[in-house]
């Protein structure tokens, strides 16, 4: 058993990429292993800013032998027969075999191949494995036709601590040639790279790298695995992304630590900056006590979105002025020039921060409404004015619908709430638009509630996102989240498969989280009659079809299955809800669902579904024979001949009424209850009365009265939804 080796070494991986490109290298080798019967032990993918990395244990030194039978002609079939299956296998007549059958002599051939040796195998795998990275964007380099994340330096291919034999070629794109006639070219696997084309761009398979860009560039030989990771480290490159990433938080928390200072949880900072670099030297540096007083999302965001440094906080949870930035160079000095160039830059910044603060709050937020007329939210949809005065519209239509929710404090929200995308300081930090609206509503002199409800009315944009409670707040997002669903439907823009480039599926979320962990009251159709009623009146060549209602209440349907999956709510129960039509209250489905969810479950609810399944089965192949449908027939009541007959009709009878009104009232458990005593009657009509009785009045009569019960049960669900 042997070891192999692969480095692909390349100018600066994104670092969103890497993880994702090492896990697809590894899979699309151990495929290939796999296809080419060569068993391993295990495989281990890592991932640097400028190289991706796999090791493969526990390889054999060959293939397998394999031994193959064919099944030929018979033995006296006609020569050409015979010849044309001698030339399929390459064998000759006293090669291949006489068996005898129960239908008489056959000829077989047995195949026996000599498995490869695995050096011979893996650079044609290789090579197809590195072709086969997708990356979601790619670029293609000098002449050449690989289209890969960035370019391609260096393959280190290594088995059973020697180098292996072929090269990869990049290709060339047309007109490649100095005459520019030359044809394009594709990349491929060349397994001779001396009787490669002349002047063909070669990556040829070698056991080189090379180790950190400026402190280790020289090259060096590796003969596996834990050579590599050690002459990478002499190196300056920490191979393992865990290793780094775990220290980087040890150090920066111990600076913090010295501080008094503790460092703030940023998960995806620290995955960002563990792929930004190969020698991570952790340094604290100093924010100026001249931006201390700027908001802290400002600091904080001028520090992560464009300097990746890390914001630190005191005992009590305020921001501190400090901030760890993670070097990529081994400094001499302790590291005393590179924190003072980063405090340098951060200064810059600020000033930059500084300066939009100051000027922003010269102009109120309501003096800036004005200018939302030059920024177009969408071609077909309007300017930013446009949209804010829809929502200003539907907020009207919505705050009775919120308790707690004060007309006059939603409408001014709505008038200022995107009044910050004019400020220089939004123009700058894009993702503090809301927030920034927060602040300087909040000089300008307005309530609370208005400030409140400008900073969340973008919330929750993610899962994980804090979802508003403060009645303005809800009312405020809900309408946001609302036009922008109606008005992509209007003009037919809705998600298709993965694509979603205006988010509408996350803004679904929004509105279901915002009404369900509010549990407000909202009837959906009404909203989204609202929110079409304020696009017509200002673009009356919208789209009237009302349609569109019943289409976007279809995709809430499937978005709530989304949101409902992690509390294990199956997706069936909640479509048997939806298809009664009608149900766009979603706090009043989801106790719909429960109610259903607890009925099925019973073991009355279990037995009467199946029940419930054999009765529509029936009708259904009947009706389908007849040609004609029982569900709009009367009962004949002379023509119950059965106690068990005369108890289902009854039973029936009962339970449609106590549905009825249960649903009415919302007692949704109750009207479960009702259809669970159903099961005794149902199932003694089904033990004893035949259904297709020779009398054909009999039949008809027994076929309404199976009806009654899919009718019965259909008050509450469409239980034919219900898988299982």
């Amino acid at each position: 058993m042997a070891e192999m080796l692969l480095e692909l070494l390349s100018e600066e991986i994104p670092a969103r990429m890497q993880r994702r490109a090492a896990d697809d290298l590894k899979r699309l080798v151990t495929e290939g292993l796999k296809k080419a019967g060569l068993t391993f032990e295990t495989a281990r993918a890592f991932a640097t800013p400028r190289r991706l990395a796999l090791a493969v244990d526990g390889l054999p030194l060959a293939q397998p032998d394999t031994r193959e039978e064919r099944k030929g002609p018979k033995a006296d079939a006609p020569d050409k027969a015979i010849q044309g299956f001698l030339g399929s296998v390459g064998l000759t007549l006293d090669q291949v075999e006489r068996r005898d059958t129960p239908k008489g002599p056959v000829l077989f051939a047995v195949i026996e191949h000599k498995g490869r040796p695995t050096t011979e195998v893996l650079p044609a795998l290789l090579a197809d494995a590195i072709l086969a990275v997708p990356w979601p964007k790619s670029m293609r380099w000098s002449s050449h036709g690989l289209a890969w994340v960035r370019p391609l330096h260096g393959l280190l291919a290594v088995f059973d601590g020697q180098p292996l034999t072929g090269a990869l070629a990049l290709g060339a794109t047309p007109g490649a040639r100095a005459d520019g006639t030359g044809p394009a070219q594709p990349p491929a696997f060349v397994a001779d790279p001396n009787a490669a084309p002349e002047g063909a761009a070669l990556r040829r398979f070698t056991d080189q790298t090379k180790g950190h860009r400026f402190l280790a560039p020289a090259s060096f030989a590796v003969r596996n695995l834990n050579d590599y990771r050690a002459r990478l480290g002499e190196a300056f490159v920490m191979l393992d992304g865990d290793d780094r990433a775990t220290l980087i938080a040890d150090r920066a928390a111990a600076l913090a630590a010295a501080e008094g200072l503790r460092l703030r949880d940023d998960p995806g900072l620290l995955a960002e900056v563990t792929g930004l670099v190969e020698w991570p030297e952790v340094l604290m540096g100093r924010i100026d006590d001249a931006f201390m007083d700027l908001p802290p999302e400002v600091l904080t965001t001028a520090m992560r979105g464009h300097q990746k440094y890390f914001s630190l906080e005191d005992a009590e949870g305020r921001l501190a002025p400090r901030f760890i930035v993670v070097s990529n160079m081994r400094a001499d000095d302790g590291g005393t020039r590179i924190v003072a160039g980063n405090e340098r830059v951060l200064r810059a910044r600020l000033s930059d921060a500084r300066f939009f603060w100051d000027q922003d709050r010269k102009k109120t937020l309501a003096a800036r409404v004005g200018k939302l007329t030059e920024r177009v939210f969408h071609a077909r949809l309007g300017t930013d004015r446009d949209r804010m005065e829809r929502i200003r519209a539907l907020a009207t239509h919505l705050v009775p619908l919120v308790p707690g929710a004060d007309a006059a404090a939603c409408d001014r929200a709505a008038l200022l709430c995107k009044a910050d995308l004019t400020t220089g300081m939004v123009g700058e930090f894009p993702e503090l638009q809301g927030l920034m609206g927060c602040y300087y509503a909040t000089h300008d002199g307005e309530s609370s509630t208005v400030a409140t409800a400008i900073a969340e009315h973008y919330a929750p944009q993610g899962p994980s996102d804090a979802c508003p409670t403060a009645p303005g707040s809800v009312v405020v997002a809900l309408a946001d989240k609302i036009d922008t669903l109606v008005g992509f439907w209007l003009i037919d823009e809705k998600p298709t498969g993965s694509r979603d480039p205006f988010a509408l599926r996350r803004a679904a979320l929004g509105v279901i989280r915002l009404i369900v962990e509010n549990g407000a009251r909202l009837p959906l159709l009404p909203a989204f009659q609202a929110a079409r009623a304020a696009y017509q009146a200002q673009d009356p060549g919208l789209s009237a079809d009302e349609s569109v209602d019943d289409d976007l209440l279809t995709f809430f349907a499937d978005r709530l299955k989304v949101h409902l999956r992690d509390r294990g709510v199956r997706h069936d129960l909640i479509a048997a809800i939806f298809a009664l039509g009608g149900e766009d209250d979603l706090v009043r489905l989801l106790t719909r669902v429960d109610a259903l969810t607890a009925f099925v479950d019973s073991p009355d609810g279990a037995n009467l579904l199946t029940a419930y399944r054999r009765a529509t089965n029936i009708v259904r192949i009947e009706e389908r024979k007849d040609g004609i449908t029982y569900d709009q027939a009367d009962l004949s009541s002379h023509l119950l001949q059965s106690t068990e007959e005369q108890a289902l009709v009854d039973a029936l009878g009962q339970a449609m009424k106590a549905t009825g009104q249960a649903v009415e009232a919302e007692q949704f458990d109750s009207a479960m209850a009702s259809l669970a005593r159903l099961r005794t009657p149902v199932d003694a009509f089904f033990d004893t009365v035949t259904v297709n009785a020779d009398d054909p009045s009999l039949r008809c009569n027994r076929l309404r009265l199976l009806s009654r019960i899919k009718m019965a049960m259909g008050r509450v669900a469409d239980f034919s939804r219900i898988e299982g």
